[in-house]
């Protein structure tokens, strides 16, 4: 009796000190140069498809009060490049490709004529800043019924006039919060904030909502996920 008793003790004992030896473990392997970037990749993975499982396309962002919104002025102007990639407006299309029924080039009129959606959404800079802006345009998943998007593919990529590029997973494309935005504070876009069309997501980082879209693809797999996440930060970064 004594015998197994101070067996399963001794079992215990070695979990517990196996457990409070794991983060020591742990930091020792990110010591080792050619198994740190492998470990955080990894890790970076598992986050990525821990929050797409928690991702609830029912569940809205915040939303504010015209008082709460912060003033245009005030509202910061970031990009990877340059401020303004110089858009011919007069003729500007969005190019669709991909798993769609209605392949080709939209006008933003085109695109204006779905309905309008105006939101006071908070805007979550990776840099660590934050606004309440207003944002105006029309629902994503609108534009993709539109488009006859196949409702089993998977993400949409998109490029830009700066070359920059982005993508998205088809749930957060779908969110009603999501949208393709041509408005800020009840104006037309700004070239320095993204006209004639930019990505306005609520639910995601600042850098997953593209300024100056050109292109839109509707795919089942993707040849390139996005800028920042090709240099090894977070593709779903949800909020």
């Amino acid at each position: 009796m004594n015998s197994r008793v101070s067996s399963r003790k001794f079992r215990s004992i070695n979990r517990r000190e196996l457990l409070k030896l794991t983060p020591v473990v742990a930091l020792g392997a990110f010591a080792i140069p050619r198994l740190r970037e492998p470990l955080l990749k990894t890790g970076l993975s598992f986050s990525d498809w821990a929050s797409a499982r928690l991702f609830r396309s029912g569940h809205l962002a915040p939303t504010f009060t015209d008082s709460d919104v912060t003033p245009f002025d005030k509202f910061p102007i970031n990009d990877y490049d340059v401020d303004d990639p110089g858009v011919d407006f007069d003729k500007w299309t969005l190019t669709v490709t991909g798993a769609v029924q209605k392949p080709g080039d939209y006008t933003l009129a085109q695109i204006q004529a779905l309905p309008k959606f105006t939101q006071n959404t908070r805007h979550v800079c990776v840099e660590g800043w934050d606004v309440i802006g207003r944002f105006g345009g029309v629902r994503l998943s609108d534009f993709l019924k539109m488009i006859g998007a196949d409702p089993t593919a998977r993400f949409v990529y998109v490029e830009c006039a700066d070359d920059y590029y982005e993508s998205l997973d088809m749930a957060t494309a779908m969110h009603p919060q999501t949208l393709l935005c041509y408005e800020m504070y009840d104006q037309p876009l700004t070239r320095e904030h993204g006209a004639p069309l930019r990505l306005q997501i609520p639910t995601k980082i600042g850098y997953k909502q593209a300024k100056y879209l050109t292109d839109l693809k509707v795919a089942h797999i993707l040849d390139r996920v996005g800028y920042w996440e090709d240099q090894g930060y977070s593709w779903f970064y949800g909020l």
